[in-house]
């Protein structure tokens, strides 16, 4: 099934964190926070400004994105799930970083506040 979403929405796969672990202890997936990390899959074609003229999208098909922990809609497609949100959603795009390697030298540095 091909999704398009509308406007200046974006279709977005959340990505996976990994095991998530508190001092040895193995935390059961009912209890784990959903990542705030995804993959656009999907765009719109931008929201129409007062003028009527079309404002493209500043993420694409592709970027790695940061999103609130309330952000968007949960929706599920042919058994995938996926969250479908509007572009001013987004608070980030990550390009060619990790997200765990920024954290760690924005912690350490003391730098990015």
């Amino acid at each position: 099934m091909h999704v398009r979403p509308l406007h200046d929405r974006i279709l977005v796969q959340r990505l996976d964190e990994g095991e998530q672990q508190v001092g040895g202890i193995i935390i059961p997936d009912s209890a784990k926070e959903k990542p705030q990390r995804g993959t656009v899959i999907a765009t719109g074609d931008g929201r129409v400004d007062d003028d009527g003229d079309r404002v493209k999208l500043d993420v694409k098909v592709g970027d790695t994105i940061l999103f609130g922990k309330y952000s968007g809609q949960d929706i599920k497609l042919d058994g995938m799930e996926y969250l479908i949100m509007k572009e001013e959603e987004v608070l980030a795009a990550i390009e060619g970083v990790s997200v765990k390697a920024a954290t760690t030298k924005t912690a350490t540095t003391g730098k990015g506040r």
